[in-house]
């Protein structure tokens, strides 16, 4: 299959369109009449990541942060994205990017999803028509009400996170709840004026912390890492699927620090 087809078929999934304006996804580096038999998945495309494409034998990269955010003016060896997108081409493979326009078609409502999160709304609104309203982030009702300290527990328990940072008072009743996958601590407001007695999320420090709190709303840090990696497990799912000629493989790396 050809990685015009390809792409024709993610941007039909999450059309590039809805990224926001600062952001840079799709095809950035290859060619699109490519012959495509193996695509790897990963958050990011990292050194190792690509290492690990290159020995998996794949053709296409499918990240969810660009591997590129901003023009550069030289590809060559003297810096680390230099010697990323080189060695990219000497092994024919290609770098696709889902970031915020998979934010706001796939990620919001997949995280929502594993929290059984009923009576949903976006959060942030980035898109709005006479059909629909879509965004990042989603706010809903819990399942049943819990205490902080039991949602932290459940958090980190669905999304497979060894550990997760809470503020607030532990034994707090909760009800309703926002998620926003990533880095969210912009959002914090956009939380605390939606309602929602909880917001998850990542990238959260001291201060932002302590602030929502003050604000009125308790926070569960379940860093940047932690809930966006079911980007992969997504797009297997949808690419063994809709392509079940294709091999497709994860260039999962873990997450990016270790703890003591």
């Amino acid at each position: 299959m050809r990685l015009k087809e390809i792409i024709q078929m993610l941007e039909e999934l999450c059309p590039s369109s809805f990224a926001m304006s600062w952001d840079n996804v799709g095809l950035l580096v290859g060619r699109t009449d490519q012959e495509v038999h193996t695509i790897a998945l990963a958050l990011d495309a990292t050194s190792e990541v690509i290492e690990d494409a290159i020995t998996q034998k794949a053709d296409l990269i499918v990240t969810h942060h660009p591997l590129l955010f901003s023009g550069i003016k030289k590809v060559n060896d003297s810096d680390y994205v230099g010697k990323r997108i080189l060695s990219l081409i000497r092994h024919d493979i290609s770098c696709y990017a889902m970031h915020t326009n998979f934010d706001v078609l796939g990620m919001a409502d997949a995280a929502a999803d594993l929290l059984r999160l009923t009576e949903r709304e976006v959060l942030e609104v980035t898109y709005e028509d006479e059909i629909s309203v879509e965004g990042i982030g989603r706010v809903g009702v819990l399942q049943e009400p819990m205490k902080l300290s039991e949602l932290a527990a459940k958090v980190a328990e669905v999304f497979g996170i060894e550990h997760v940072r809470y503020y607030g008072d532990s034994d707090q009743m909760l009800v309703t709840c926002a998620i926003l996958p990533g880095s969210g601590k912009g959002e914090v407001d956009l939380a605390v004026k939606s309602g929602a007695d909880v917001y998850i999320t990542g990238d959260i420090n001291h201060h932002d912390g302590i602030d929502a709190v003050e604000k009125g709303i308790a926070v569960i840090d379940a860093g940047h890492y932690g809930v966006e990696k079911i980007f992969i497990p997504y797009m297997k799912e949808y690419l063994e699927r809709e392509v079940p000629s294709i091999r497709i493989v994860s260039c999962d790396q873990g997450m990016p620090y270790n703890e003591t």
